[in-house]
Parts: C-alpha cells; structure tokens; sequence
C-alpha cells in the first residue's frame, strides 16, 4: 500500500466503532438529569442508585464509568490498525456481557451483591449486547483475514 493510499477500515472495524460510539453516548447519558430519572439518588456504585436510564435501566456512576471506557476501548481498537483488535472487543466485550447477564440472572436485584446495579431491563440488555457483539465479531471477523488481503493487491 502507498503513502498515497488511504486505508480503508474493515467491517470489523467499523463494528467496533459504532458499538463504541454508542457505549460512549449512553455512558454520559447516564450522567445528564433528565436522560436519567431519579438523577439525585445516582449512587457510586450498588444496589441503593434509583437512577434509571431512560426511566428503565439502573445505574450507577459505576456502572456510567464502565460504559464511557468500553466506549472508549471500542473507538481505540475501531480506530487501530489491526483488525483483530475490534474482533477481540467484539467477542471479548460480547462474552464480559454474557457473564454480566448471567451475574445478573442470579443476583437478586435488592441484594448487596447488586454492586452495579442492575434490573430486568438491564439483563436483557447485556443478553442482546452479548449476542449482538459477539455475533459481529465472528461474523465480520472472518472477512477481515480476507479483506486484508485484497487491500495489499491495491
């Protein structure tokens, strides 16, 4: 590739980018009143926060914090120069929410062990970030091997 070539991103890439992007927004949105009901009970972290996203999904400065970085993880790998970066944060990120879900499937809602905190909403949630995310890891992933190669032939 030329120094006059741009270098155009993968899919993979781009996945990771707009699933960052968008991990991004809901983390600051969990910190704007108003996005955020019951906004003057946003607790650090655990199970005592009433701040609800939206009105539906809990959370916490914690919780807010978590989702700014894996925002910020997935702009970095989406922005990288190795596509098996977003492929990891995809797959990576999309198994951390399956524990997440399953953490949360077991932990009663009002237990101190509800250190994030999390509800219904929140479960279902991290179930459908985890499918999606790991499902366009593997999916777009497997293109990148491909797709690296016709972009050295340019």
């Amino acid at each position: 590739m030329s120094s006059t070539t741009t270098r155009r991103r993968t899919p993979v890439q781009i996945a990771a980018l707009a699933v960052g992007a968008v991990f991004l927004l809901i983390g600051v949105a969990g910190f704007v009143p108003g996005l955020t009901t019951d906004y003057d009970s946003l607790a650090f972290a655990g199970h005592h926060s009433d701040a609800a996203l939206l009105g539906v999904f809990k959370v916490s400065a914690l919780h807010n914090l978590v989702h700014l970085a894996f925002g910020a993880a997935g702009i970095a790998t989406g922005l990288s120069r190795a596509p098996r970066g977003a492929r990891a944060f995809l797959i990576g990120g999309g198994a951390i929410y399956a524990v997440l879900w399953l953490y949360g499937v077991v932990v009663d809602e009002h237990s101190t062990a509800n250190f994030v905190p999390l509800n219904a909403a929140d479960n279902w949630l991290h179930l459908g970030l985890a499918v999606g995310m790991i499902g366009l890891g593997v999916v777009l992933g497997r293109d990148a091997a491909h797709y690296r190669a016709t972009q050295s032939d340019d």
